[in-house]
């Protein structure tokens, strides 16, 4: 059984890093640019979240709920910004994506702004006045101010696959649902873990598809383990696994 977790109302006003607006703007130019291309196939189901409502409610969530671990997964992960942001905020990451495409521009994401994020001098926007330059540019100058965690030289984890966990397509009372049919091995054999050894999920499903994505978390997540789903412009929603259904 999943027990909602209610959000603060003005859970949209929490602070937002300037180096977070700073990669936020960078990746909503890189993803507008990739879907205005008219010479590769475009991705009908690839639609950019509020990354921003997004971050302040994973940061929300990082201060105020119980964990029972560090790791964090990203069902679909696309260009990456919710996987980085979460790996910024001090969570283990994965990544999970079907689209190959996507996942190069998802690596590229881990690759620009990972090590941006976690090392500018100031990540407070209000005690700095400049934005945060991907470690790769010219110009930038990012210095650690933290201790850096064991995965930060690499980055998040991104992994080629499929997020359902085997047996999931079972839960589905639509056939024709998009989470369903992904081509692709099986994401948590190739990472040698199952879906229960994951701390946090976060998942964008498609209209009608998000009681799907409740029931599979309800069903394969570790009791305690926390669901976040964006569900649309103002819509985020948080679930904990309590007991079995």
């Amino acid at each position: 059984m999943l027990e909602p977790i209610t959000l603060p109302r003005d859970i949209d006003s929490r602070k937002i890093p300037t180096p977070v607006h700073s990669m936020v703007h960078d990746l909503r130019c890189r993803i507008e640019a990739f879907q205005d291309r008219w010479d590769v196939p475009q991705i009908e189901q690839f639609v950019a979240a509020d990354y921003e409502l997004v971050y302040q409610t994973l940061e929300w969530i990082r201060q105020t709920q119980m964990m029972i671990g560090n790791r964090f997964l990203e069902w679909g992960c696309g260009f990456a910004a919710v996987t980085v942001l979460a790996d910024y905020l001090g969570w283990d990451c994965v990544g999970v994506e079907s689209e190959s495409i996507l996942l190069q521009h998802g690596r590229k994401t881990v690759s620009d702004w990972s090590r941006a994020l976690q090392s500018p001098a100031d990540n407070d926007a209000e005690c700095s006045g400049r934005s945060a330059i991907p470690a790769s540019e010219p110009g930038s100058e990012l210095r650690p101010n933290k201790e850096p965690r064991p995965n930060q030289e690499q980055g998040p984890e991104l992994v080629l696959g499929n997020f359902l966990p085997a047996g999931a397509e079972e839960l589905a009372d639509d056939p024709t649902l998009p989470s369903l049919g992904h081509a692709g091995d099986n994401a948590y054999e190739v990472l040698g873990l199952e879906l229960d050894d994951f701390s946090v999920v976060y998942s964008y499903p498609w209209p009608g598809e998000d009681e799907f994505h409740e029931a599979v978390f309800d069903r394969f997540a570790a009791r305690g383990a926390i669901l976040v789903q964006f569900c649309g412009p103002n819509d985020v929603r948080a679930w904990r696994a309590v007991s079995r259904s």
